[in-house]
């Protein structure tokens, strides 16, 4: 019986290469839009504004990343 081998669509995968960093850049400037808006705004609001969204964030960091440090194993 013949042996059948899936041949790689190289075509499709050099396409997706070359578009994936664009889409990167996209959601990166876009992010960083939000954000420079949002501590604008956040700035504006005073300085217990401030204080409250740093510990806020501070903690969104710590949490994630030791959500990421359990699932990793």
């Amino acid at each position: 019986m013949a042996e059948l081998t899936a041949t790689p669509v190289l075509a499709k995968d050099t396409l997706l290469g070359l578009l994936l960093p664009f889409w990167q850049l996209v959601i990166g400037a876009f992010v960083l839009v939000v954000l420079v808006l949002s501590i604008g705004r956040l700035a504006r609001r005073g300085p217990s504004r401030m204080t409250t969204a740093l510990l806020v964030t501070a903690a969104a960091i710590v949490g994630l990343a030791t959500i990421g440090v359990l699932l990793q194993g």
